[in-house]
């Protein structure tokens, strides 16, 4: 798999083939799409499935769809993992398989490292990867995450670090814990689904020149 030395970028809320162009000729290992309607970086299945995103990994978001819908999405669109954003139990990470789930966890939401940690240990038989987002759900809303539950977290799983990731707050980020990868989207666009690339330039020539 491409990445930035031993750290893996995944860039979110692509909607346009010349962003995926830039995230490809940048070494972006994994491009992510949104399948929410209500998010303003919403596209469709069709319109997914015809971008090339070459040999990096496809990854779909995924809010409230049923098992069978996420599958038939995934189908369409020619995705590798589901991103589960929104409520998924664990029943729902076995029905499409470990291999294909990246499990998002909200560190904000919960009241002490403890039951984080317990939610942890309770999805990591069953996902591939983990990302922790900012905020207490959702995504995209350009925040940082406040808990300190990560400072020299110690994984089961390779995880990744996301929530407003921007020229700006990137080192402070990476500066308080040692994530596997990072998760870019609102942070480094112009407009919701239009990536800025002056500003995915210099977050990832600064990622490709921290050692992990």
């Amino acid at each position: 798999m491409i990445s930035c030395g031993d750290l893996m970028i995944k860039v979110c809320g692509l909607t346009r083939q010349e962003d995926v162009d830039l995230c490809l000729s940048l070494r972006v290992c994994l491009t992510g799409f949104i399948f929410h309607p209500a998010s303003p970086r919403y596209i469709t299945p069709e319109n997914a499935g015809a971008i090339d995103s070459g040999t990096a990994m496809r990854v779909g978001i995924f809010v409230d769809q049923s098992p069978d819908e996420v599958r038939t999405i995934m189908k369409t669109a020619r995705l590798h993992l589901a991103q589960l954003h929104g409520k998924q139990d664990v029943e729902f990470c076995q029905d499409l398989g470990r291999e294909k789930v990246m499990k998002v966890l909200w560190p904000d939401s919960y009241p002490d490292e403890k039951t984080f940690r317990a939610d942890v240990d309770l999805f990591s038989p069953h996902t591939r990867f983990f990302l922790f987002d900012a905020g207490k759900s959702g995504g995209g809303h350009g925040k940082t995450i406040s808990s300190g539950f990560l400072a020299g977290l110690k994984m089961p799983k390779t995880w990744f670090l996301a929530g407003g990731l921007s020229p700006d707050t990137i080192e402070p980020a990476l500066a308080v814990c040692s994530p596997c990868g990072v998760d870019l989207n609102s942070g480094v666009e112009s407009a919701p689904g239009v990536k800025d690339h002056d500003k995915l330039r210099r977050v990832i020539d600064f990622l490709c020149k921290t050692p992990k």
